[in-house]
């Protein structure tokens, strides 16, 4: 028979109900379904009575099996057609690496395999995936994204797959087990311990979502908080300027102390803002990497693995209560108070020098031009009581004008 002729006839018509691969041996029972040799009589051993594996068919004694040489050359010619395709195939598809879980069913180079069958406990690569895409017996398999080790999906002790959760006792179970050691707890399908807990992850993604939302929120309100603080700087740096301006050396001196204490308690809420900021940040990337994790789990298709993992998910990341934070910039009322009293101190020494330069000036133009010192004597001291009710005067416009 020609390779074309193979091609028109369909797949599973080459492959045993029983190993699920391409015949070997095939063999005729008297119902007209085909199976490997080997296949069929090792089914039979293993039964008390002589059954069809399809369609159920019971014989009384077990039929003479003589291979189908026109099904074992039909069978040849595809598996060798199918071992070309396959060889192909793995051209363009890469090799398992060893993070990934290879094909258990590959000879050689292991592919990378695409899904699990819990029903087989084996994984399959895209070409021998194939059988459980299009034959209806395997179709109700049930497939999930590929894993190692599935035989630890198996009860250990009565070998069946563990497709139960026992919420009494916490734990996986099979069929045999809830009738024998876990008859009167509560048990539920592995299905519905999966979408409670997947139910319980979604709401934890929520909170952790909120969580984020709420440092993101603060960080903008801090953010927010040193820029008018900066503003409110910038206006004292000008009003505290416009003051000082006035004022001559001295008052340079005082203004150059005011900006320069300014801007040193600018520079600690500053540093006060970093700080927070930089906390809020480490608690948004764990929170991120907890919502990273949540999200994997919550797009995970595997019962067992989600149900795993989730006891040991760090769902809340240790993080601060952020409610009551904020940066609270400190009053400059007694920077201000503070200078402007050093400020009156100076300006008070300065008026009080110059008085008394004025006076020891007025005392000695009254020596010079007065020949008789008892005469020349009281005219200072008439000067000395003037220019103390002039400096008096001077000390009330500086109280005036909000200097004292």
């Amino acid at each position: 028979m020609s390779a074309a002729s193979c091609c028109l006839l369909t797949e599973d018509q080459f492959l045993c109900s029983i190993c699920l691969d391409v015949f070997t041996n095939p063999v005729t029972i008297p119902c007209g379904h085909n199976f490997c040799k080997n296949c069929i009589t090792e089914h039979w051993n293993s039964n008390v009575q002589c059954q069809c594996p399809i369609c159920e068919r019971f014989y009384n004694t077990r039929p003479e099996l003589q291979v189908n040489t026109f099904i074992s050359e039909v069978a040849a010619q595809f598996r060798q057609s199918a071992q070309q395709k396959a060889s192909s195939s793995s051209s363009e598809q890469q090799a398992a690496k060893p993070v990934e879980v290879p094909c258990d069913v590959c000879t050689g180079t292991k592919l990378k395999a695409l899904k699990s069958c819990l029903v087989c406990l084996a994984s399959y690569c895209e070409t021998h995936l194939e059988p459980h895409l299009t034959l209806s017996g395997l179709k109700r398999h049930q497939l999930i994204g590929p894993v190692k080790n599935l035989e630890g999906r198996m009860c250990t002790t009565h070998n069946k797959l563990l497709e139960l959760f026992c919420k009494t006792d916490q734990m996986y179970a099979c069929t045999l087990c809830t009738i024998l050691d876990h008859k009167t707890h509560d048990v539920v399908p592995l299905k519905e311990e999966y979408e409670s807990k997947k139910a319980e992850l979604g709401k934890t993604e929520a909170d952790v979502q909120e969580m984020i939302q709420k440092r993101q929120r603060k960080i903008w309100e801090i953010t927010q908080s040193v820029e008018l603080r900066q503003r409110d700087a910038d206006r004292e740096i000008v009003d505290g300027v416009q003051v000082f301006t006035a004022l001559k050396e001295s008052v340079e001196r005082s203004q150059a102390e005011f900006i320069k204490t300014i801007k040193e308690e600018q520079r600690k809420t500053e540093k006060q803002a970093e700080d927070f900021i930089k906390v809020l940040e480490q608690e948004i990337s764990e929170l991120k990497k907890t919502r990273s994790e949540v999200e994997q789990l919550l797009h995970s298709e595997d019962h067992l693995q989600l149900l795993q993992s989730f006891s040991s998910l760090n769902v809340a990341p240790p993080t601060k209560d952020w409610t009551e934070v904020s940066v609270r910039p400190p009053s400059c009322e007694e920077t201000v108070v503070r200078v402007v009293a050093q400020l009156e101190e100076t300006i008070t020494e300065l008026l009080r020098k110059l008085f008394e330069a004025q006076l020891k000036k007025v005392h000695q133009y009254a020596v010079d031009v007065t020949l008789d010192p008892d005469i020349a004597h009281p005219r200072p001291a008439q000067s000395n009581d003037r220019d103390d009710h002039q400096f008096s005067d001077c000390r009330c416009v500086l109280s005036k004008q909000g200097f004292s």
